[in-house]
């Protein structure tokens, strides 16, 4: 809702026209199971994708790292605007960082992405500490420190910010320590195919160049086959606009000239023992069809040193 409000008045901005916001309730948000169990992929999306299509509303906003890699012919994502901070953080507490947390410590996420790279940094780091699968939102994750139930949750700064609780944060987890979900951070907003106007409407909050880097990020998962709920994470960097991005400021920097995109990817075993770690580095690509083709040679690299295999079951 937050997220939504807050394309709402950027959508009023450009058109002059008020926006409605309409509530919808997803199985993603009212189930208590596991995103791996319950099939992760569509749990956040399908609810308002029937409402777009059925004329309930005029246009979405899903998080992009929740949406399937396969879009419907009849939806068009007609923007994916500037990107926020893309990386994962840590609640924990007494202020804690990462690597300050004590021997034994448990620390909650529902991501098998964020449970394969945590333990793996502290495996090789020599740190000992136990991953505990949770659910829930914001308020029912931070809870489980607060209480002492957990030492830490991971969290996305991304999300954080956009209510207003980025002071929170007690550690940001480097992309060199956690790569985050692919497309985390952006937003994707969608409308039907067929509205012409709408689409030249929502298009002038797109930005050219998180739209490139999320598209080359969702191909390498679409050719992992792998879905939002698998131990993948994958970061295109257009320097020197990660940098200030990183530092959670995505309007500085705007102007400098971006030649190069470094596309980055891992996948592994929610233990942390097994990790396929490789990265690739070009121009940046000046079409979607070239982003793609950068996502797809990442993944067949990937998966000719044994990625899929770490994946557990692929997504169908």
């Amino acid at each position: 809702m937050a997220q939504s409000g807050q394309v709402a008045e950027a959508v009023s901005r450009v058109t002059g026209r008020p926006v409605e916001l309409v509530e919808i309730t997803t199985y993603g948000d009212v189930s208590r199971e596991a995103l791996a169990q319950i099939g992760g992929t569509g749990v956040f999306v399908t609810a308002l994708r029937d409402a777009l299509l059925k004329g309930e509303v005029d246009f979405a906003v899903h998080s992009l790292k929740d949406l399937p890699t396969t879009q419907p012919d009849e939806l068009v994502v007609a923007a994916v605007p500037v990107r926020e901070d893309p990386r994962d953080v840590i609640v924990a507490r007494d202020a804690l960082k990462f690597t300050d947390l004590p021997s034994g410590a448990r620390i909650g996420t529902g991501s098998p992405r964020r449970m394969a790279q945590l333990n793996a940094y502290a495996r090789s780091h020599g740190l000992d500490i136990a991953t505990v699968p949770i659910r829930g939102n914001v308020d029912t994750r931070i809870g489980f420190v607060r209480s002492g139930e957990l030492d830490a949750v991971v969290l996305a700064a991304a999300g954080l910010n956009r209510i207003g609780r980025g002071d929170e944060v007690t550690d940001f987890l480097s992309v060199d320590t956690v790569l985050p979900a692919p497309g985390q951070g952006a937003l994707a907003i969608e409308c039907t195919a067929g509205n012409a106007d709408l689409i030249a409407a929502l298009g002038e909050l797109d930005d050219p160049f998180t739209r490139i880097a999320v598209t080359a990020e969702r191909s390498l998962l679409a050719a992992l086959e792998a879905g939002c709920s698998a131990p993948v994470g994958a970061l295109a960097d257009l320097p020197p606009l990660s940098d200030p991005l990183e530092r959670g400021d995505p309007q500085a920097d705007g102007q400098k000239i971006v030649k190069e995109m470094r596309l980055r990817g891992v996948v592994g075993t929610t233990d942390g023992t097994r990790m396929v770690q490789l990265s690739t580095t070009g121009p940046v690509p000046e079409t979607h069809d070239g982003a793609m083709a950068l996502g797809r040679e990442l993944a067949a690299e990937m998966l000719a040193q044994g990625a899929a295999g770490l994946m557990g079951e692929r997504a169908q």
